[in-house]
């Protein structure tokens, strides 16, 4: 299993209101998840008017689908007419040791909780 993750900032600079910022938001989410079939989510700076933080993730079997899927929404971003593309972090991760499990016990919660939060604490080196 392969999983890759960007994240970035959209700068806003024509957005007047909450409501301008929110339309242009909206749109890039639907279009990056329609085109691309991937997870985005707003992050962070909700409250802020000229910028949003957004979140996409990607999950595969293979590696090089990952990373062209990636470089496709980066281009993709780069070529935005209502917003520019500020700051970006992009992580691949693989795991090929994780087996389908159809229970998760106490200890694999608190295990996996602690692993994702040492994913993100490593993301913001």
């Amino acid at each position: 299993m392969v999983i890759g993750v960007v994240q970035f900032e959209l700068l806003l600079p024509q957005a007047l209101s909450l409501k301008d910022k929110r339309r242009v938001v909206q749109s890039v989410k639907d279009r990056l998840h329609r085109e691309h079939q991937v997870a985005v989510a707003e992050v962070g700076e909700q409250e802020m008017l000229n910028v949003a933080v957004l979140a996409v993730s990607v999950v595969s079997a293979d590696g090089k689908h990952v990373g062209k899927t990636l470089d496709a929404i980066d281009a993709k971003l780069r070529g935005l007419r209502d917003a520019e593309v500020g700051t970006t972090s992009r992580r691949v991760i693989q795991e090929r040791s994780m087996k389908p499990s159809s229970t998760m016990s106490g200890n694999d919660e608190a295990m996996l909780r602690r692993e994702m939060l040492s994913l993100m604490d490593e993301g913001d080196e």
